[in-house]
């Protein structure tokens, strides 16, 4: 491993202090958006019923929204569904309602309003007690994930490592979850499973920069540990740009040309990878050095072993 001067590195750490500052008015942010806006629940939590109809030619949303609304279906959700002929109406929880009535309704207005022929393709109906359980089950999902992580690094590295690890993670989750309450987009199970995917991605670039640290410390004879983790930032820079990168360029593929369906997915994740990259560099490792990280605590313990020296000394 090629080893940085000190005159070669980034000085990472020389502003850690502003980078906590900023990402601590941003999780404020979040918990405020988070505590008064709240989430805009998906189907997949509040429960409800999915109508999939097919049309003869392209599907025109504007209108089809537009006729909803006049219909007494204000809460409709329409959105495409693989092509422009197949649309998606996402309906909230309706009590008294059958499911059949209910698509038949739909149907029926859709067809009136357009002129077109449309197929009945599925109806998908979602308790209300069914998106509870989801939601339950959802979060403990990601606290299950907090600590497992938090139990391996802290048994992989060190506790230090380990705290900064979820903090970082914490802060990754708090920050997309905060940007779904302020720009008021749906929060669903697609969206659950890229907050988790976010989690993967973040822990494993920081896991690779807490690896080059402890290396670091052990081989590094002289600077101080601020000095050292801004070494081995450095040595880590260049893996971690391109790494997000190449994720980057493929998520705003899906972003820009995956249809609404995967909006909120490729949403998520976006940001998740940005601010995870984030995260690695100026949260996880200023949080570890703030506890007081240094070369004596990796130094790995030598265990004396009972008869040793006698054993030496004998020919």
């Amino acid at each position: 491993m090629q080893i940085l001067h000190l005159k070669e590195t980034l000085p990472f750490m020389r502003y850690r202090k502003a980078a906590m500052i900023f990402s601590l008015l941003l999780m404020l942010a979040a918990i405020v958006s988070l505590a008064t806006n709240k989430l805009s629940l998906g189907l997949d939590f509040t429960g409800g019923t999915l109508i999939e109809v097919g049309f003869e030619q392209a599907a025109d949303l504007k209108k089809i929204r537009a006729l909803m609304d006049t219909n007494g279906f204000s809460d409709a959700k329409v959105q495409l569904y693989g092509s422009s002929r197949d649309v998606v109406i996402r309906l909230g929880q309706r009590e008294d309602v059958k499911a059949e009535m209910l698509g038949n309704e739909i149907l029926a207005v859709l067809q009136t309003g357009t002129g077109q022929s449309i197929d009945m393709r599925r109806i998908e109906f979602v308790g209300a007690s069914v998106g509870d359980e989801l939601m339950e089950q959802g979060g403990l999902a990601m606290l299950t994930a907090l600590i497992c992580i938090l139990m391996y690094v802290a048994f992989r590295f060190e506790w230090r490592f380990a705290v900064g690890s979820v903090v970082a993670l914490f802060h990754d989750v708090l920050l997309t979850l905060g940007l779904f309450s302020i720009l008021g987009l749906e929060f669903d199970l697609t969206v659950l499973a890229a907050i988790l995917a976010v989690i993967g991605y973040s822990l494993n670039d920081t896991i690779v920069v807490s690896d080059r640290i402890r290396e670091n410390f052990r081989k590094v004879r002289e600077g101080s540990p601020s000095e050292i983790i801004d070494i081995s930032l450095s040595q880590t820079l260049s893996r971690t740009f391109i790494t997000s990168i190449t994720t980057l360029l493929v998520l705003a593929a899906l972003f820009f040309r995956g249809g609404e369906l995967i909006h909120g997915f490729a949403t998520a994740l976006l940001f998740g990878v940005f601010v995870g990259t984030y995260s690695s560099i100026y949260v996880a490792s200023a949080v570890a050095l703030a506890l007081g990280i240094s070369k004596e605590s990796l130094i790995p313990e030598v265990i004396e072993v009972e008869g040793a020296d006698q054993e030496q000394m004998m020919p």
